[in-house]
This record gives C-alpha cells, sequence and structure tokens, in this order.
C-alpha cells in the first residue's frame, strides 16, 4: 500500500517547523519501508504570491484524494481584512472535512522545564459544534449581533458529534491501555447543551466497561488539572471547554512547543501542533520543531490504525523513541526548552537518531 500524504506548511514558522516535520517522517517511513508519496501543496502566504489566494481552487478537491496531510500553522491574523483572497484554511478544512475529532496529547520529560514531570495526558475535544460553531455551518446559529449593543452567541450540540467524540476517546483509551476516560462539561447551568453531551457520553461509555469513566464540572476540572493533573488519563470535552483546557495542558508540561495535535474525521486525518505561526521569531532558526514532528507521528499511528498498515505503526514507534532519544540527551534541544540548538539542528538530530531507535 502507498500511503498519499499532503504537505502544506503554512506562515511563518511553519516554513522551518514542517520541514523538519517531514524529514523526520521520510526517515521514519524509509526506516521500516513503508511506501509515502508524498505531495507538496501550496498554502497560505506563499500560495497567495504564487496563485493569488491562500487556499487556491481546487485546493479541497485535492486533499480529498488524500489518505492525510501535514498543516504549518497559518498566520491568519496578519492577514488583509475583508479581501476574500486572504482565507484562513484551517476552519475551511474543519468544517469541509468534518474533523470532529481533535487529539492532544500532553507528556511531560524528566530533564525538561516543566511544572510537572510525570504528566500522560490525552484529549479528545469536539471541533465542529458547541459555543465556536461558524453560523455558515448552520444556518441561523452562531455569535450575532442583533443591535450594536447586544451580542448572542448560540451553543449547537448534536448527539451525532456527541457520540463520535465519546467513542473517539474511548476507542483511544482501549488502544492505548489507558485506565480512565473523563468527561468535562458543566451540565448544572447548561442543562440541554452540556447535558446532551453527557448523556451520549454516558451511553458510550457502557459499551467500555473496562475501562473506568467519570464527569466533572468544567470550573472543577481546571482547578484539579492545576493542582494533580496525574489522576486523569483521557479527557473527552466539548468545543470551547477544549480550546481553553488544552492550552492549560499545555503550560503544566513545557508550553505549546511541546503541545502536538493531530484533527480527524472517520476517513482523513490533518496533523497539526497547537501552537501558532509566531511571526517574531520567524525565519531564525529558534522554533521548537517538537510539536509539529510528533504531530506527524499521530497521523502515521491513525493511518496505521484507519488503513491498516502495520509499518505505520513502526514508523510511528521510531519516532517516538528517537524524539526521546533527542531528549534524554540535551545536545540538540531548542532554546525554549533549555538547550541551544536551532530548528534544523533539532530536526536533524530526531532524524538521525531514527535509525537508533
Amino acid at each position: 500500500m502507498t500511503l498519499k500524504i499532503g504537505i502544506l506548511e503554512g506562515d511563518d514558522i511553519g516554513l522551518e517547523v514542517v520541514p523538519e516535520c517531514v524529514k523526520v517522517m521520510k526517515a521514519a517511513a524509509g526506516a521500516v519501508g513503508l511506501d509515502v508519496d508524498w505531495r507538496p501543496i501550496p498554502i497560505a502566504r506563499k500560495a497567495h504570491d504564487q496563485l493569488g489566494h491562500t487556499l487556491p481552487p481546487g485546493t479541497l478537491e485535492t486533499l480529498e484524494k488524500l489518505d492525510g496531510w501535514i498543516l504549518g500553522p497559518i498566520g491568519h491574523r496578519e492577514y488583509p481584512r475583508n479581501d476574500p483572497t486572504w482565507v484562513n484554511a484551517h476552519p475551511v478544512f474543519r468544517k469541509h472535512f468534518q474533523f470532529y475529532a481533535n487529539y492532544k496529547p500532553y507528556l511531560s520529560y524528566a530533564n525538561l522545564p516543566s511544572v510537572y514531570k510525570d504528566i500522560d495526558l490525552l484529549f479528545l475535544r469536539e471541533t465542529t459544534e458547541g459555543f465556536k460553531v461558524d453560523g455558515n455551518l448552520f444556518r441561523g446559529y452562531g455569535e450575532v449581533m442583533p443591535t450594536s449593543d447586544m451580542a448572542i452567541g448560540i451553543c449547537v450540540t448534536t448527539r451525532l458529534k456527541s457520540r463520535l467524540i465519546a467513542e473517539a476517546a474511548f476507542e483511544a483509551a482501549r488502544h492505548a491501555k489507558r485506565r480512565k476516560v473523563t468527561a468535562v462539561h458543566k451540565d448544572t447551568v447548561y442543562r440541554w447543551g452540556d447535558g446532551l453531551f453527557a448523556e451520549e457520553c454516558r451511553k458510550v461509555a457502557r459499551n467500555f466497561p473496562e475501562i473506568e469513566f467519570e464527569e466533572v464540572i468544567v470550573d472543577t476540572f481546571a482547578m484539579r488539572l492545576v493542582m494533580k493533573p496525574q489522576q486523569y488519563d483521557v479527557i473527552v470535552t466539548t468545543n470551547l471547554y477544549g480550546d481553553i483546557l488544552t492550552d492549560q495542558a499545555a503550560g503544566l508540561v513545557g508550553g505549546l512547543g511541546l503541545a502536538p495535535g493531530l484533527n480527524a474525521s472517520e476517513t482523513l486525518a490533518m496533523a497539526q501542533a497547537t501552537h501558532g505561526s509566531a511571526p517574531d521569531i520567524a525565519g531564525k532558526d529558534l522554533a521548537n520543531p517538537y510539536a509539529m514532528i510528533m504531530s506527524g507521528k499521530m497521523l502515521f499511528d491513525w493511518l496505521a490504525l484507519k488503513r491498516n498498515e502495520p509499518k505505520a505503526v513502526e514508523a510511528g514507534t521510531r519516532i517516538g523513541r528517537a524524539m526521546e532519544r533527542v531528549i534524554a540527551e540535551a545536545r540538540h534541544l531548542t532554546r525554549d526548552v533549555g538547550g541551544n540548538a536551532g530548528t534544523c539542528e533539532m530536526g536533524d538530530a530526531v532524524a538521525n537518531a531514527i535509525a537508533k531507535s
């Protein structure tokens, strides 16, 4: 089987960290004999310079023919406003491909600066509904201003997406032999929306009797996450809560530079680090490639399951071992995690460690 994987570099530090991710993924694929057809696809500022649009016509159709892709950070905050040729591709992808599941793992390392040294968490965040739903997705819903003095936000929650994200959480727990799934919501206040989400989580939990299930109100969870994060394992939650809590979790393990991510539907996946495009350090060889590289590992892991490709399992495993080796040796780490290496040097170190992993 040949896997078709797209490469979309994005903006700013995306032009630096995505090539390092691809370098490492190619090294891992080569080491295990995994056949990958790599497809560079223009996007963001470079695409606008070349083709006049940050999301050129035909891009969505091209991506639909792939198994998955790597998306670098998009610097949309710097895009000109009110110009339809400057589009933030990320929300477009999320809606078009129905990437309802956002996987975000948080792992602390003993020799890296972090608040805690023994964290191993996996968040599953639903990303197509909730208070952050876009009005174009559900006509008549979203955030509106009926007058200049009033703004109204409407939360959209469906049984389907609540069930799907709960199933994704429990299946991830079962596959990784994790012990517990925690559903985070606030059905004490949002009785219908969060109540529906909680109800579906309870239904799904009954199909996984070997996995402990609990529910925690979101504000209580935020407090406990700071006080004793080790009590949690897999966390499943809604869009807005997940957006906030995952950044909080990143702060506990060392920052967004250590926060990889994967967006997935039932048939496609997109590797995307949590951090933004960081224009202030772009082009200076300072960006930490960890999050992007480990997002690539997650893409291999996902493809191994969904495409039944055992070599992708080994490729992902090799990336994980190589990263652990580089971090343990601490000779090729970027400045944000206590080292002096540049982006490319750290990427080279991980790629070189693949053969030894």
